[in-house]
């Protein structure tokens, strides 16, 4: 399908050298939307949308104020910038520790990618179990754009054991007990992206669903020979 992706106006304090495009169609009718396939889930359930919205656009927030922690949820394609064009909008990545210099480089990711992000991560919500209805326009955009939707397919891409959509709603003290997750931490793509557990999640931290995997295999041998 082909898509529209005329620019539309951006705000905020990155607005020169970041991004928006509307993402219906190519040839709709009606205004542009940059998050078509949210129109519904935005109504149904915001929290679930803001969350897809900023996990697949933003650099990770942290959860504490200082200056250890960096700066909170920016663009991941501004992250893309050189660091004097960064200087210029007031983030020295000079000044920062090398650990949250590491970490936004790392989340760094073009506009385009993030917004494949955006949608794939829509698809896997709509086939939780217990997930609301997706609604037929919506369904044929994603689809089209995908692969064939199936009910109930969603797993966590850790431990694999399906993934509850009721789980959105559990956060407590900013704390979801679902996450999007990465099987390689170091990618933010389309094929690379998924929803995990929190505690599968962390567990896995900064290594690949394959490393992490041969990590337990390693340990669970150690323990069988002992």
């Amino acid at each position: 399908m082909g898509l529209c992706k005329k620019n539309l106006p951006v705000r905020g304090k990155y607005k020169d050298i970041s991004e928006k495009k509307c993402y219906r169609e190519d040839g709709h009718e009606g205004e542009c939307k940059e998050f078509p396939y949210l129109s519904d889930l935005s109504v149904s359930h915001p929290r679930v949308t803001n969350k897809i919205k900023r996990d697949a656009t933003k650099t990770t927030g942290a959860a504490w104020k200082s200056e250890d922690a960096g700066p909170n949820r920016i663009d991941r394609w501004v992250m893309l910038q050189s660091d004097d064009v960064l200087k210029n909008y007031g983030l020295d990545m000079v000044a920062l520790k090398p650990g949250v210099v590491a970490k936004l480089r790392e989340k760094a990711a073009t506009y385009d990618d993030c917004m494949d992000v955006a949608a794939r991560l829509t698809l896997l919500a709509y086939q939780m179990p217990d997930a609301p209805p997706c609604p037929a326009d919506t369904r044929t955009y994603l689809e089209s754009r995908f692969s064939p939707m199936v009910e109930g397919s969603t797993t966590c891409i850790v431990c694999k054991e399906p993934l509850s959509f009721s789980l959105f709603e559990n956060a407590q003290r900013g704390k979801a007990e679902i996450e999007t997750a990465h099987s390689n931490p170091r990618e933010h793509n389309q094929n690379n992206v998924g929803f995990a557990h929190r505690e599968c999640n962390i567990a896995q931290g900064n290594k690949t669903v394959e490393e992490f995997y041969g990590w337990i295999s390693g340990i669970l041998d150690r323990i069988d020979r002992t």
